[in-house]
């Protein structure tokens, strides 16, 4: 275990995150620090080469020399030839830092490489100024937007030890005239960085308002489906019972009154169970599900209080348990209980006059859950289905890890069967 920890935490760190998504100002503000370092260091360059250098006249004239050799003054030394690999190394000090965000790591390198093979013959503090402040720009680029974390840490430790050996050239004395320009790198560097973070914040904020988005999308359509499964079935029955109520309301007023009965049974499961689903998007889960007085969630254990509820609308029903019951996990029950439901709504809806056989088998590792109907004629006033039901269970038994199958029987009639494992771990 504390292996496979570390192999990942390894893993991780020299996995790269993908590219760090830029703004168009983010990419201006690169361009124009890299063409800023980099033409300032090549004007540098170019000044120094020009300028004539001043001799300190205490020091020893070579052999043979004249204190006031003819020509010209002794105490200048002729302008230094500048070498146009000179001016290309100047610019690539400098350049790779438009890139800084995007290849972090690449440009760091070059930056510092540029910088080291500049000063093997360039000896000078003030483009040892340019060159440094690059190259500071650069690891910190580097360290805060590289995804290659170990990499990166390496890497700047490896450049900070070449330049702490080669300071002579690479590092430049710190006069105050140097202090306004370190001031307002430090600056520009901090106000990037709360940037940079505010950037950050602002993804991390929308990703989290997404993931929320969806976890609500996905919320109500679990919702639309609990309230399609309680309203399509209870307001069936409830309709089948009152037309057959007012059917012999005048020659057996006994039926009838059994009929409306029904249909009141019926409304308060209903109502029940509507109460249970709305409850979803209320309590907490913290509230115990009965405080308000709503009815458990139901489960197998009810399937004979609801076969009883179709039989009476004159539905033959035949209910087979097979198998040693057990408790079954709270997902599992419910997604069983919705399967039957699904059936028998489906049965009352279309296909009138039909025998349905419910047949549920516990076994050791799954329950199977089947309702089959021997086929009928749709219901007066009954529309053709939109499959709605069906898409749900598919979907709650998916999260479960059950299948569905659903379809017309050799036979005649049509058949659902589910099989939901269980963890028995």
């Amino acid at each position: 275990m504390i292996a496979d920890r570390v192999q990942a935490a390894r893993a991780a760190l020299l996995r790269g995150t993908g590219p760090v998504p830029l703004s168009r100002w983010a990419w201006t503000a690169d361009v124009f620090l890299g063409a800023f370092f980099a033409a300032g260091l090549v004007v540098r360059t170019v000044v120094r080469a020009r300028a004539p250098q001043l001799v300190d006249p205490r020091a020893p004239l070579p052999l043979g020399g004249e204190l006031f050799p003819p020509g010209p003054d002794p105490f200048l030394q002729p302008a230094i030839v500048v070498h146009p690999w000179e001016l290309v190394l100047a610019a690539l000090c400098g350049l790779p830092l438009a890139v800084r965000r995007r290849y972090p790591l690449a440009a760091f390198w070059l930056v510092l490489s540029a910088s080291l093979l500049f000063h093997v013959r360039v000896v000078d503090d003030d483009t040892a100024l340019f060159t440094f402040a690059a190259c500071l720009v650069a690891a910190y680029s580097a360290a805060m937007y590289s995804p290659y974390r170990l990499l990166a840490v390496g890497s700047v430790a490896v450049g900070a030890a070449l330049i702490a050996v080669l300071h002579d050239s690479n590092v430049p004395d710190i006069t105050p005239g140097y202090v306004p320009f370190l001031l307002i790198l430090a600056i520009g560097l901090g106000a990037n960085s709360i940037h940079t973070w505010k950037q950050r914040v602002g993804r991390l904020e929308a990703q989290q308002q997404t993931a929320t988005r969806i976890a609500v999308e996905d919320e109500r359509a679990r919702i639309a489906r609990e309230l399609h499964d309680v309203v399509t079935h209870n307001v069936s029955v409830m309709v089948i019972q009152a037309g057959a109520a007012r059917k012999v309301m005048d020659a057996e007023p006994g039926q009838a009154r059994e009929a409306l009965l029904a249909v009141e049974a019926g409304g308060r499961a209903a109502l029940a169970e509507l109460r249970h689903v709305m409850d979803l998007l209320t309590t907490t889960g913290d509230a115990p599900a009965d405080d308000d007085g709503l009815a458990p969630q139901p489960g197998l254990g009810q399937l004979p209080t609801l076969v009883s509820r179709v039989r009476s609308t004159g539905v033959p029903v035949e209910l087979t348990v097979t198998g040693t019951a057990a408790p079954l996990p709270d997902g599992v029950d419910l997604a069983a209980y919705r399967v039957v439901q699904e059936g028998l709504t489906n049965a009352v809806r279309h296909a009138a006059g039909a025998r349905v056989r419910i047949a549920v088998e516990h076994a050791p590792d799954a329950v199977l859950v089947e309702v089959a109907d021997s086929g009928g004629a749709p219901a007066q006033g009954v529309g053709p289905g939109n499959g709605r039901g069906l898409i749900g269970l598919r979907e709650r038994l998916a999260v479960l890890g059950g299948t569905l199958e659903a379809g017309p029987r050799l036979t005649g009639g049509y058949r659902l069967r589910a099989v939901l494992p269980l963890d028995r771990s």
